[in-house]
């Protein structure tokens, strides 16, 4: 099983890039990040204070977490998709990700979906320091925060109808911040991986320049 790991902060296009990328190869996509989400919004159902980790952590192992294409989500075998980009999800869930127990759970869920694929493009914060140190490939995708949150916002999803430019920029750099600082598997990128700056660059203009990285070691 081969793995090509993508990270970055939020609002770099990660997503895009590592589904298309995906879609190319014939390999599986895993949204470490909607992982993280499926589990937000559980907890948000079940009334779970986003703060109790010992409760976040119980939540995740009886959690059926499943990763379908087109980006299907199941929660218990329920499709919650749609309610994963909502902003309440995307408020509580570094903090739900900055839970240590929390983690270590998640990483066996998102090692248990690579299992018997034949190669997986897995993206999220930790892909390639943490949940899979072994991937043949390494990226750090990066963009400035100015760019990031013009982004989030043309995207319409999670920054709710009254967002501006600077409240969003604001939440993206909280988020960073919290994302970085976390005691466990902090966002950073890999010691062996390749940075990318996307600031100027369009998605195609990215995806072909991860796609050329891609060619340069894996023959599809």
């Amino acid at each position: 099983m081969r793995v090509i790991a993508i990270d970055g902060p939020a609002g770099v296009g990660k997503s895009t890039i590592a589904r298309r990328l995906a879609e190319r190869l014939g390999w599986a996509y895993l949204d470490s990040g909607a992982l993280y989400r499926a589990l937000t919004h559980a907890a948000l159902q079940s009334e779970v204070a986003l703060d109790d980790g010992a409760a976040l952590a119980a939540l995740a192992r009886d959690l059926e977490l499943s990763l379908e294409p087109q980006g299907v989500v199941r929660v218990d075998g329920l499709d919650v998709s749609a309610a994963l980009r909502t902003p309440a999800v995307a408020r509580g869930v570094s903090s739900v990700a900055a839970v240590p127990a929390v983690r270590a759970v998640m990483v066996v869920h998102q090692r248990r979906f690579a299992e018997g694929k034949t190669g997986v493009v897995a993206e999220g914060r930790d892909m390639g320091t943490v949940v899979f140190p072994d991937a043949v490939i390494k990226l750090f995708l990066d963009a400035d925060p100015e760019e990031r949150a013009r982004r989030r916002l043309d995207q319409g999803q999670e920054v709710g109808p009254d967002a501006d430019m600077g409240r969003v920029r604001a939440d993206l750099e909280a988020r960073d911040a919290q994302d970085r600082g976390r005691a466990v598997a902090p966002l950073a990128q890999a010691a062996d991986a390749e940075r990318l700056d996307t600031t100027q660059m369009t998605p195609d203009e990215v995806f072909e320049a991860v796609w050329m990285r891609v060619r340069s070691v894996i023959r599809p």
